[in-house]
């Protein structure tokens, strides 16, 4: 038991990277922009497997230890817990007066009928009674109850098992998966389709349903007024879906914590942001690169970063970073920034370089990033980086006639997390049990309880009534003495 609590308490510890370091299984794109951030840090990192915690071998270790652990805690204690519910009570001490909790009493019944009353009381407050005559005339009553508390210390620890069990089978034979899903666009549930996908080391290409779905709407709303300025309020993403090719249409809106159900697959809202619709004519006036562009919400304001790669651009290849500002604003000691995380004066600030974007040197580039071993920063007159500041609905010439660029609007985007986790009925039921056994070890109480009735030369009994309290408790002394005034009770009324 010492070894599970340990481990139990190791494997928490084990977790908290999990919570503070973004992981490749949970958003892809956040770990980009980790690793971007603390280029110093992410060899090291990776290395420990802080990017992909819940399945690195040390987190298995201490996961496989607790769970060898726990089963070995639960079986001696099931043999030995077998052993003492079929057991019968305990006889009665010597010297129960030398209990904490004692009464003695005369009553005008005989010791038979007065372990007879007692019987009958006990067993009607579910005790296990067991019955002794002794050679002298006296009958005593050996009472036990709260045989389930143990049940419940070993339910609690069966459940543990349970969901690690469960956690075991939804990580090696279901998946997780990311897509960025602009407005307007569709998706369609295979493999190829997803910006990240973390499949379980037993999963399958084929256990992927077949269904696609459809963002028909974003809807974002955020505090406008007070010291929460800002703040958001709701999210929800209206989409069209369909089960199976060919299947009707239906119509569903998600929110957070309110996912989309599809046989085994759930897809959950996860992020949102902003999608610029941009066009890039190059120097010819042909029109090289149009449609929405994801940028990426760096903060509480949505002002976002993103990239544009415009490859086919003649006479030289093009490229853009830069910010995307849901309400434009300005000052002179931080420069640009967003005011606001809604749409009142969205504008791009970018800026644009021209050369060899490096797409085919054959080593792949992040979509959120510019290779920029090749390329030159354009320049304004005074010969500084050129820095577009380009409202919506506006174009920008580049220097020496290379080309234009042009915002012609802009479109939401939702990240949706796509999973599949086979064993969630039996980690529901593990969390269940878990709930159930810890209420019967918090509040059933084991008690034992002792009636000596020993007959009285001329008529009546000497009763000695006595208890004990298996765990920490106070209301013994009352239970006795509401027996003892039960018993009593019962003898008068057969009496009369």
């Amino acid at each position: 038991m010492r070894s599970a609590l340990m481990l139990l308490m190791l494997l928490g510890l084990a977790a908290i990277p999990g919570s503070l370091v973004p992981q490749d299984r949970v958003d892809a794109f956040a770990v980009s922009r980790w690793k971007f951030a603390h280029p110093g840090l992410t060899p090291l990192y990776e290395r420990l497997g802080l990017f992909h915690v819940y399945g690195s071998v040390w987190f298995s270790a201490i996961y496989m230890l607790l769970m060898a652990s726990l089963v070995g805690c639960i079986l001696p204690r099931l043999k030995v817990y077998w052993r003492a519910a079929a057991a019968t009570p305990p006889r009665a001490p010597r010297n129960p007066s030398r209990l904490p909790n004692f009464l003695a009493a005369k009553l005008d019944a005989t010791a038979e009928e007065t372990a007879e009353r007692a019987r009958a009381r006990l067993r009607r407050q579910r005790y296990r009674v067991r019955t002794t005559r002794e050679a002298d005339g006296s009958v005593t009553i050996a009472a036990q109850r709260g045989y389930l508390r143990e049940a419940g210390n070993l339910l609690f620890h069966l459940s543990v098992v349970l969901v690690l069990v469960s956690f075991a089978i939804g990580t090696l034979f279901g998946f997780r998966g990311g897509v960025i899903v602009v407005s307007g666009q569709t998706f369609t549930n295979v493999r190829q389709s997803y910006d990240d996908f973390a499949p379980g080391g037993l999963f399958g290409a084929d256990g992927l349903e077949p269904f696609n779905l459809t963002l028909d709407d974003f809807k974002a709303s955020f505090m406008r007024a007070g010291p929460t300025l800002g703040q958001p309020t709701a999210f929800s993403a209206d989409l069209t879906y369909q089960t199976f090719p060919g299947a009707a249409e239906r119509s569903k809106t998600i929110e957070v914590n309110q996912p989309l159900t599809i046989g085994n697959t759930s897809v959950f809202l996860v992020g949102n942001g902003y999608a610029p619709l941009i066009t890039v004519r190059d120097g010819k006036g042909k029109t090289v690169y149009s449609g929405p562009t994801v940028f990426l919400p760096e903060d509480a304001t949505y002002a976002s970063w993103g990239v544009i790669k415009v490859p086919d651009a003649q006479p030289t290849q093009l490229g853009f970073e830069g910010q995307f500002l849901p309400t434009y604003g300005y000052d002179k000691q931080g420069g640009t920034f967003s005011q606001f995380p809604d749409t009142l004066a969205p504008t791009l600030s970018l800026t644009a370089y021209k050369g060899d974007l490096g797409l085919g040197s054959g080593i792949p580039q992040s979509v959120y990033s510019l290779n920029k071993k090749k390329l030159t920063a354009l320049t304004d007159t005074d010969g500084k980086p050129l820095t577009l500041t380009i409202p919506m609905g506006k174009t920008r010439r580049l220097p020496n006639g290379i080309g234009t660029i042009t915002f012609d609007g802009v479109r939401r985007w939702a990240k949706l997390q796509i999973s599949a986790t086979p064993a969630e009925p039996l980690a529901l039921g593990g969390v269940v049990l878990g709930l159930i056994g810890l209420l019967a070890s918090l509040y059933v109480r084991p008690r034992r309880i002792w009636l000596r009735a020993r007959p009285r030369s001329g008529a009546g009994a000497d009763v000695e009534l006595a208890g004990l309290d298996r765990r920490e408790g106070h209301g013994l002394d009352r239970a006795l003495t509401q027996l003892l005034a039960n018993i009593e009770a019962d003898i008068e009324k057969a009496a009369t």
